[in-house]
């Protein structure tokens, strides 16, 4: 296990001091990708480290990885399914969870499988959506093969209720809520300026096709427009769109900082299964425009912080007069560790106590048996 990609672990040995629950998290999705799994992975483990709750991750670092065909800045791992036993038996975990449907979380799966594992999954992204705007392969066909992949999970995570129906309505069973949060003590209002023309129209994401990001531009807006991300379509984008300024990839104090100098937040995305750069707007004081779907729906809601219209310039503009502490107030309720929270509840629900100590105990003598193997010197 590389250690390395989880700092924010709580233990310090195997089930280390104080009996500490261990959670391993498969994951497809890690650093350096910016974007929401992999901060929501990361934000999550590091609240239930202070719940006492140790969580690693199995994750592409770990493994060769090749760059995707069209996002040459995105790379899968190439992992073999006896290494990933080996990590899972050597990070001895009490629960397992794969958080994506790649070839980590494929084979993280079939050790489960295999092994008669019980393992939960989490459904972060609308692969049917992305998969056809890119391929001729009917969303069908997607959706039948995420339903194969999940269908043996003890618990699915649907990040809202929206979702959550959706998935039971195409027929994903044990389909539970696992909400997001945000952290309020870094995005928050500040007083700083991008010096740019007011009114500053912001949008924060991945800059690809599948985010609707020139439903956005092409907008007759006042002020300007402001995109922070990279991506495959970037380069395009920035030459049929010069009056918007790209900032590129933004973290920390920096993405901070540019939130609050936005006049409103524009999200056009229509796939996103939640959209924690919402939350993070909202928290800088930055009232939202966006399309009436699937995530915005379910952050925003009815609730006056933002302005969901298909007329998308009209939610732009309209947005402009929505009191920004209403913004601020509204996100700071949603917090890390109530997201850490219900995960662990997700993880641990319904799981016998004689289900634990059978895996616990092939674990153990899965572990001699290798240690016996080994040729001493």
């Amino acid at each position: 296990m590389d250690r390395s990609a989880a700092p924010f672990s709580a233990g310090a040995s195997r089930h280390g001091a104080g009996g500490l629950m261990r959670i391993l998290i498969a994951t497809d999705a890690w650093h350096p990708q910016v974007n929401g799994v992999v901060r929501t992975l990361t934000k999550m483990a590091e609240a239930a480290a202070e719940m006492g709750v140790d969580v690693e991750f199995l994750t592409p670092q770990s493994f060769r990885t090749i760059a995707l065909p069209s996002y040459a800045d995105l790379h899968v791992a190439l992992p073999s399914p006896g290494k990933i036993a080996r990590m899972i038996e050597e990070a001895q975990p009490d629960y397992i969870h794969i958080a994506t449907e790649g070839p980590i979380g494929i084979l993280a799966r079939r050790y489960c499988q295999k092994n008669k594992v019980p393992f939960t999954t989490s459904f972060h992204t609308r692969f049917p959506e992305y998969v056809s705007a890119r391929f001729p392969i009917p969303e069908s066909w997607v959706w039948a093969a995420l339903r194969y992949f999940h269908g043996t999970s003890d618990a699915v995570m649907a990040a809202t209720p929206a979702l959550a129906d959706e998935l039971r309505g195409r027929g994903f069973r044990n389909v539970v809520l696992w909400s997001r949060g945000v952290d309020a003590q870094l995005f928050r209002p500040r007083d700083f300026d991008l010096a740019l023309p007011r009114p500053v129209f912001l949008s924060v994401g991945r800059v690809a096709v599948e985010k609707n990001l020139e439903a956005f531009l092409e907008l007759d807006l006042p002020g300007t427009k402001v995109v922070v991300g990279d991506g495959p379509a970037r380069a395009e984008l920035e030459r049929k769109y010069p009056d918007a300024v790209f900032l590129g990839t933004m973290q920390g104090e920096t993405l901070a900082d540019t939130y609050s100098a936005a006049d409103a937040f524009v999200f056009p995305s229509k796939t996103d299964t939640f959209g924690l750069v919402l939350l993070e707007a909202l928290a800088s004081g930055v009232p939202v425009a966006a399309l009436p779907v699937s995530g915005p729906l379910d952050v925003i809601g009815d609730a006056p912080v933002g302005v969901l219209n298909n007329d998308l310039r009209a939610a732009c503009l309209a947005a402009l007069d929505i009191p920004r502490e209403a913004c601020r107030d509204f996100a700071a309720s949603r917090s890390w560790g109530a997201c850490a929270q219900a995960f662990i509840d997700n993880v641990t629900r319904e799981r016998p106590p004689q289900v634990k100590r059978r895996w616990r105990r092939r674990l153990a003598r899965r572990l001699r048996l290798t240690s016996e193997s080994v040729p001493t010197a």
